[in-house]
């Protein structure tokens, strides 16, 4: 029998299962670090065909779940690589503190910036970095959560470089989705593959929906004791009300759209069979410029009027905080490594890719001249979206962008092209290095910041691509954090699984809202209006 390992080739990036790098020694003789050995050792004993047969039936489950992407309006499943991503405790000791840092730093931020706007008094930025920004919304001042939290969830992007350190790519604060895939992938994973879970000790991620929902009601406003938390979605043509419909479900709230909610004497209100209930947290994953018509976009249907009002005077938590998409440019994030030095008074534990600021005269001519050598990226875009990679485009490429960095030198960041880590993929009959990034998830309650063990790997499924996002023909991989404890590999006797994938086995959700009822003019504006904002925004697995 074929071993689907064999000829696994040394690339020129650092690869995360042989450790192949200038300054990194194997851990065995074999070229396999101890990390991926059981994973290694247990599928080389699967046969091509039978691993094949595994794979397609990982994709059949995924298109029946509704667990699928929009690409130019056809829905096709999110591609899930049957080889898990292993990370040792080791590493995970070294990223998660990292992210948390991150976080508290990027919090502090929002509410400097929301408020006295000490940061720019004390020259650490210039306030022209702020009022520039496009998610800078001076609509958020005044509006104060009751716990201070205004980053409840962050998903933070972050690379292994070429000598297999960490290093951060971006951050998410607004509205960063993806986390059901991380819940569904784990699922249909163990699944799948039980004998890949039977002697692994992995860590698990079924906490995350009660993790998220503890976060959520220590936000709502104070003196409530009883707080009703809402998710807020923009509607079933979103591309991710999957994760918006699943985390509804695991969490036990109910998943509503602006028109279920009305805003009257300055409270927020859901509309019920037995009549209207009162809000109090908002949990939301519609953008800040269709949350609220009277503060943002009048002609906005996925919003309820007034709900800035609410949030102001303190009757309702919205999460995330609107305005938080200012720490998200890609220019602020130039500065997030001197933030945790003034917030926190810490060193950063994971550094940023070396980013060159357009804006500055010297560095805008150098990195003109070395076009064809570097990665350029708008400080707004998402999605892998208006990216240049200099050394695969042509020359009437960098021409135009040559011309579009002089013209807004603000708008744009530049960077080394990054030889981001591979792992072992699935490439048809034999597994095969592909590029990787990861995008960790934390969970902030207001005492202490919490890390998802893993996070979402974002693999480029194509030879040599370095963009891994889905929208660019990206997949995932289900991501472990071996555990140092022993597992007990227990199984829930209902359902035959194991315990947490039990915990997580849910069918697929049920569109609450039919249009039937509606007229079709408002359908299709309602429709077009959540399209916009997941080609505008973050939202959508697009944008992962």
């Amino acid at each position: 029998m074929a071993d689907l390992f064999e000829g696994y080739p040394a690339g020129t990036a650092w690869d995360e299962m042989t450790g192949r790098s200038a300054s990194t020694a194997l851990d065995d003789d074999r070229g396999t670090r101890a990390a991926y050995a059981h994973v290694r050792e247990t599928m080389s004993r699967l046969s091509p065909a039978e691993i094949r047969t595994r794979a397609d039936a990982l994709a059949r489950s995924y298109l029946a779940q509704g667990v699928t992407f929009d690409i130019g309006g056809e829905e096709r499943p999110f591609p899930l690589d049957p080889v898990p991503r292993v990370l040792d405790g080791a590493e995970w000791d070294t990223l998660a503190p990292g992210v948390a840092q991150r976080v508290k730093a990027l919090e502090k931020l929002l509410e400097d910036i929301y408020g006295r706007q000490k940061v720019v008094a004390d020259g650490v930025i210039p306030r022209a970095l702020i009022t520039s920004s496009a998610h800078f919304h001076r609509q958020a001042r005044g509006i104060n959560p009751a716990n201070g939290v205004r980053v409840t969830v962050a998903g933070i992007d972050v690379i292994r470089d070429s000598e297999g350190g960490w290093r951060v790519l971006e951050d998410n604060v607004r509205v960063p989705s993806g986390v059901s895939y991380v819940l569904s992938n784990r699922r249909a994973m163990a699944q799948t593959f039980p004998e890949l879970f039977s002697s692994m000790p992995v860590l698990p991620v079924a906490d995350y929906p009660r993790r998220l929902l503890s976060a959520l009601t220590a936000a709502a406003p104070s003196g409530v004791e009883d707080p009703v938390v809402v998710v807020l979605t923009p509607g079933v043509y979103n591309s991710a009300y999957f994760e918006h419909s699943l985390l509804a479900r695991l969490m036990g709230v109910e998943l509503v759209e602006g028109r279920d909610l009305v805003c009257t004497g300055g409270r927020v209100y859901m509309r019920t069979t037995e009549g209207r209930r009162r809000v109090d947290v908002i949990y939301r994953r519609v953008d800040d410029e269709f949350i609220d018509p009277v503060a943002f976009r009048p002609d906005s249907l996925l919003g309820c009027p007034g709900l800035l009002t609410a949030a102001r005077l303190g009757h309702v938590t919205i999460a995330n905080a609107v305005g938080n998409g200012v720490a998200d440019d890609k220019l602020m994030y130039t500065y997030v490594p001197d933030l945790i030095r003034y917030y926190l008074g810490e060193e950063p534990l994971i550094q940023n890719v070396d980013t060159w600021r357009l804006e500055e005269p010297e560095a805008l001519k150098e990195v003109l001249e070395r076009l064809d050598e570097l990665v350029v990226k708008p400080v707004d875009g998402s999605g892998g979206k208006g990216i240049i990679i200099g050394p695969a485009a042509s020359k009437a490429e960098i021409d135009e962008a040559r011309t579009r960095l002089r013209l807004d030198p603000r708008g744009w960041i530049a960077q080394p092209v990054v030889q981001l880590s591979t792992v072992p993929t699935l490439a048809e009959d034999r597994v095969r290095p592909r590029h990787v990034d990861l995008r960790p998830f934390a969970v902030n309650d207001g005492e202490d910041v919490w890390v998802l063990p893993g996070g979402l790997t974002r693999v480029a499924l194509q030879e040599g691509q370095l963009v891994v996002n889905s929208s660019q023909g990206g997949g995932s991989k289900d991501t472990w954090v071996r555990s140092k404890a022993r597992w007990t590999n227990e199984v829930d006797p209902a359902s035959g699984l194991h315990s947490e994938t039990a915990e997580l086995h849910q069918g697929r959700p049920v569109d609450s809202h039919p249009d039937a009822m509606r007229g079709r003019t408002q359908t299709q504006q309602q429709q077009e209006q959540q399209q916009q904002q997941q080609q505008a925004g973050q939202e959508g697995v697009g944008s992962c």
